[in-house]
């Protein structure tokens, strides 16, 4: 029966030479002749399929393999699988032992948002996993992504204009020593935008795009946009109309036929306020107002 080693193996990201490169480490057993360890280093291909990318047979306790943008690209998933057996006796190995998956590139958190129309911002982190190399002396050791954002619609109902805002169109991510799975990181604020209609749940995409990059592992790569779910909030409306007639939010009726500027309405919870000017409109006969100037804050 082969043994079962704990070798452990998990993969970290590293520059190697100014190149993006994924190290995969284990531990190593003390034996007696050293053991050599095969890494086999493979990529999700297909939702559970995995597609091998490289071989490697080595005496250390680590492996490297190249992000080139070719056989290994950003929003790749990947794994290593290491066995270990001795040079005398190669045809007895371990139980090969297989890395948690390392997803390679830029991640937003939280990966999905539930909002409400209620004014409140709500951060959105965007990380890289892999370190951001320099490519020229010229570049600093950043990478841009342009943000944009698209309404999906409701159930069959066409899209229409994006039912959420973000506080930048575009944030830079610096390189930054990795830890924790970020080698870099900036943050937005997401609002719900208040349309004051009554348009239901509504779901937005937020999409970034790398952008003034030259070197392939970038410039080929789209991020996974993230989905926005806006729950709709009731809204109320009040209205002044003819000479005039008012009715307020709760539904109250009464007239106002006095001539002067008016507070019509002031929101005790935040700066929101409409002031009306009533003038004279009526003729010989009856003295009557008319709305003839709205100021709203």
């Amino acid at each position: 029966k082969p043994p079962s080693l704990a070798l452990q193996p998990a993969i970290t990201p590293e520059l190697v030479h100014g190149r993006v490169h994924l190290k995969c480490s284990y531990s190593r057993p003390s034996a007696e002749p050293p053991l050599q360890y095969l890494v086999a280093w493979s990529r999700l291909s297909t939702p559970g399929k995995k597609e091998q990318i490289q071989r490697d047979t080595t005496l250390q306790s680590f492996s490297y393999v190249e992000m080139n943008g070719r056989n290994l690209r950003l929003g790749d998933t990947v794994f290593c699988t290491v066995t270990a057996f001795s040079r005398d006796t190669p045809e007895q190995q371990s139980i090969p032992e297989e890395s948690k998956g390392f997803y390679a590139g830029i991640k937003f958190l939280p990966e999905s948002l539930q909002i409400a129309e209620d004014g409140k911002e709500h951060v959105l982190t965007i990380l890289s996993t892999v370190p951001i190399a320099c490519p020229g002396q010229d570049d600093s050791c950043k990478i841009t992504l342009r943000l944009s954002t698209e309404d999906l619609g409701k159930n069959s109902q066409l899209p229409g204009p994006p039912d959420i805002a973000l506080s930048a169109c575009q944030v830079d991510l610096l390189r930054a020593p990795c830890s924790e799975s970020s080698c870099a990181a900036a943050a937005v604020t997401v609002t719900a935008v208040t349309d004051f209609a009554r348009d239901g749940n509504r779901v937005s995409r937020i999409q970034a795009e790398p952008v003034g990059r030259r070197d392939l592992l970038w410039r080929a790569y789209t991020p996974k946009d993230v989905k926005v779910t806006v729950r709709d909030l009731p809204t109320g409306n009040c209205y002044s109309f003819t000479d005039p007639h008012i009715i307020t939010f709760d539904g109250w009726r009464y007239d106002n036929y006095k001539i002067g500027t008016f507070l019509l309405c002031r929101s005790v919870s935040r700066a929101f306020e409409v002031h009306v000017r009533q003038w004279d409109c009526g003729s010989h006969r009856s003295a009557t107002a008319c709305n003839c100037g709205v100021a709203a804050r």
